[in-house]
């Protein structure tokens, strides 16, 4: 391939998101782009906790909990956009009541960070926690909406491979839409935050809803009838988030696991139920797709170890791995922009295969740092780090853009909100299984940071094992995934 090949073939890979882009995907985008933009006020939101509430650490830990119980529970948003129609709408009507509810959590914001008379009788912590339940119901339920959408602006007037290339082509645009409203408003909200008071960047917040409201009041979608509601998902899914409560409240020995087991019995039995009636043909490719995307996502980490070591040894400060971020948040959109062409015209199998094998020659870098390559080749700690987060950043979003695709395939007709909603859950389910992994693998490779209580050293440091712990993550990241997808391939 010659030089100018190569050029032509880098201008299309990049021209190919905005070539793919229809009239009828920009209001989907739009919601997309609206819950990316929520990022606006996180670091003013930081900060006025910080300063004005008098939450303890222990009680952001519950609330973060309490927060995480809607993205648990989706499924019972699906079924109620599969199948309640509310005011002759079972799409829209749910985005407008996700954007008021949003609306409604930003005002009690407002409310205590502007000290109004109004909010003044009550307890300002409480006020707090209610508006960010409120407004992540209203998120949730939009994202509910939007995943089930993303599978109805296509074209269904194409051959199955047509279809199957536009169903990834619209995972890429919108998590180009969501990424991109992310990194454009997180700096900004932040720079304003240090200018204006929290009261005026969450009053500015209010703009957030109304860019979902004017996508989905002027997206056109294919007619979908709503499907009966499906009484065992639907009760199921109620059932499931009473049992989360009470495992959360209570001590219970071993509840992670015991979380993790009834979370997966319940998702995979809900799934079960939803898929019955298809072919057993359309089931196998479900169940294959369905292992590959658990069993790539289940797969360990090293943990904290390696960042403390990094920070101990290395001398990395907080500066340092905030130039980290912020490089790896602009390569990622970057990278899964110019990576798009090549999502949509491969297979997914190869895809995958093609991802792990690059997630492992780019960890290798991280083992080299420990044992000391970069001194013996004369080049400082920083640069690897730099060049390794250039290398590795687009391909962590083009992963989780693969998934997606993956989930949009195989979304039954009349049955797509709750098939994204359990889907996700599903996937949410395979991370819990890759920190249980990694806690494990932590036990038995065990490393230790100096802790000091009171100027006295009450754990020494120790990165022995550490070595080893990057080897065994590296090996299984490898193998387990290959293995899992050349046997259970959805492309067959």
């Amino acid at each position: 391939m010659n030089i100018k090949s190569i050029q032509q073939s880098l201008i299309e890979a990049f021209l190919m998101p905005i070539k793919a882009i229809k009239l009828r995907y920009i209001p989907l985008l739009m919601i997309y782009f609206s819950y990316g933009a929520t990022a606006f006020t996180s670091i003013a939101n930081d900060f006025f906790v910080k300063k004005e509430l008098g939450l303890s650490a222990v009680e952001l830990i519950e609330l973060s909990f309490w927060i995480m119980i809607p993205w648990s529970i989706k499924m019972i948003f699906g079924q109620l956009v599969d199948s309640v129609t509310l005011f002759g709408s079972n799409r829209r009507v749910y985005v407008y009541i996700g954007a008021v509810l949003m609306s409604i959590g930003t005002l009690l914001l407002i409310s205590i960070a502007g000290d109004y008379s109004i909010v003044s009788a009550y307890d300002k912590n409480s006020i707090y926690m209610a508006s960010l339940l409120i407004t992540t119901v209203g998120i949730v339920m939009q994202d509910v909406v939007a995943d089930t959408m993303s599978t109805e602006v296509i074209d269904k007037n194409q051959t199955p491979q047509e279809i199957k290339k536009e169903l990834a082509t619209i995972q890429v645009l919108s998590r180009l839409a969501l990424a991109l409203a992310g990194f454009m408003v997180s700096g900004l909200g932040g720079y304003l935050a240090g200018i204006y008071s929290y009261e005026t960047i969450f009053i500015i917040s209010l703009f957030i809803p109304i860019i979902s409201i004017l996508g989905i009041t002027f997206v056109k979608l294919n007619h979908i009838e709503s499907s009966p509601l499906n009484k065992k998902i639907f009760f199921g899914g109620l059932g499931f988030a009473i049992f989360i409560i009470f495992m959360g409240i209570n001590e219970i020995p071993f509840a992670q696991e015991i979380i993790f087991l009834v979370s997966l019995s319940v998702v995979l039995y809900m799934l079960k139920e939803l898929i019955h009636e298809l072919d057993e043909d359309t089931v196998r490719h479900i169940k294959m797709a369905m292992i590959v995307i658990f069993v790539y996502r289940a797969m360990p980490s090293v943990g904290p170890a390696y960042s403390w070591w990094s920070i101990d040894v290395l001398g990395f400060d907080e500066a340092f791995f905030g130039v980290l971020t912020q490089i790896g948040a602009t390569l990622g959109i970057i990278g899964m922009w110019v990576s798009g062409k090549y999502i949509v015209e491969k297979s997914i199998s190869s895809v995958l295969i093609t991802l792990t094998i690059i997630f492992t020659i780019l960890s290798l870098p991280t083992l080299g740092l420990y044992y000391g390559v970069h001194d013996m080749i004369g080049v400082d700690a920083k640069t690897v780090a730099i060049i390794d987060t250039v290398a590795s950043s687009p391909f962590d979003y083009i992963a989780g853009v693969v998934m997606l695709t993956l989930v949009a395939i195989y979304a039954p007709e009349g049955k797509k909100g709750t098939w994204f909603a359990l889907m996700a859950s599903f996937m949410n389910i395979a991370i819990v299984a890759s920190k249980l992994f990694t806690k494990y693998l932590n036990q038995i490779l065990v490393v230790t940071r100096e802790v000091k209580e009171k100027g006295v050293v009450v754990v020494n440091a120790d990165y022995s094992q550490l070595g080893i712990l990057l080897i065994v993550v590296i090996a299984i990241g490898f193998i387990v995934p290959i293995v899992t997808i050349l046997k259970f391939n959805p492309d067959k």
